[in-house]
């Protein structure tokens, strides 16, 4: 079953427009939410998620109406948000299966067997004994992947799942999303791009409550190719550059800043043509919505 997300808007009291008139289709499989912290992305994943309501539009999972069917969504959903909370004197085992009663898992025998499973798949077994406030943030993180896998979801929803987490913890972190993805939608939403360059067969860039970009992230990088220009300078001829070039992205080498810009033709000037990956795709369409707006903003106040 695909995700339809028609036309989906929601504010704030305080002004601010969190989403702005959102439409995705989202197949079965890794789908990545890239955008950064503010974006909307877990406006968006709530709203989903069956926790929030939006203040127009329309979302379908299948034949379920995610907006009027509630109950119907969420005996289908496996959501792991960004901070969940855990009691730290719960031990991991018995937690668990409370969560699986909940799920509605009653027979006594079965959700043994999926509890035993879960925390096997999820790798810890091993600590099943052990109380929860003493796990690094990478088995919380695991043991949340074991409680949204509850009743074989078909649609999971994961806020920002690999921040804090160290190298080792988060590629096992991924592996295990990678596995639910296989028969399931998985929504990954993170601002984070190597996750979705690693797992994602599709993704969308989202920034300021819009869509700015959806696609296959191969694609992307592919219609980048002969765009993107790398050169090395000092860090105090930054501001004239960003000037006089689309800047993608900065970041400092032995004391001198190395600078990523956007051109459809060659700048000159000591630049040298680079290989794009998933990281120059997302920061060029931020930065190009950036000068956008600036350029609107700019012509607001001219007139």
């Amino acid at each position: 079953m695909a995700l339809g997300i028609q036309n989906v808007s929601k504010s704030y009291p305080n002004g601010v427009k969190a989403l702005q008139n959102i439409s995705l289709t989202i197949p079965p499989g890794m789908y990545g939410l890239l955008g950064p912290n503010g974006a909307g992305k877990s406006t968006l994943m709530r709203i989903l998620a069956t926790l929030q309501e939006p203040d127009e539009g329309t979302i379908y999972f299948g034949n379920i109406d995610v907006l009027r069917q509630k109950e119907e969504v969420r005996q289908t959903l496996g959501y792991l948000p960004q901070d969940f909370g855990l009691h730290p004197n719960a031990r991991t085992e018995e937690l668990l299966n409370y969560f699986a009663v909940l799920k509605g898992i009653k027979d006594n025998k079965a959700r043994r067997e999926v509890v035993e499973a879960l925390l096997k798949q999820t790798n810890l077994w091993d600590v099943r004994h052990q109380k929860l406030g003493g796990f690094s943030g990478g088995m919380r993180q695991r043991f949340g992947v074991a409680i949204a896998m509850l009743g074989n979801p078909k649609l999971i929803i994961v806020d920002e799942p690999t921040a804090g987490l160290d190298p080792a913890e988060r590629v096992r972190y991924l592996n295990l999303l990678s596995e639910m993805g296989e028969n399931s939608v998985v929504i990954l939403s993170t601002h984070i791009v190597e996750d979705v360059s690693e797992l994602c067969t599709r993704m969308a860039v989202i920034n300021k409550g819009q869509i700015l970009l959806e696609t296959e992230p191969h694609k992307a990088i592919e219609n980048l190719n002969g765009k993107v220009w790398r050169r090395v300078i000092e860090k105090n001829a930054l501001p004239r550059l960003e000037l006089e070039h689309v800047i993608i992205s900065t970041k400092l080498l032995g004391g001198r800043t190395v600078v990523h810009i956007f051109s459809e033709t060659s700048p000159g000037n000591d630049f040298e043509l680079t290989s794009p990956d998933l990281e120059d795709v997302y920061f060029t369409v931020i930065a190009q919505d950036f000068r956008k707006n600036l350029e609107q903003e700019v012509k607001e106040v001219l007139v």
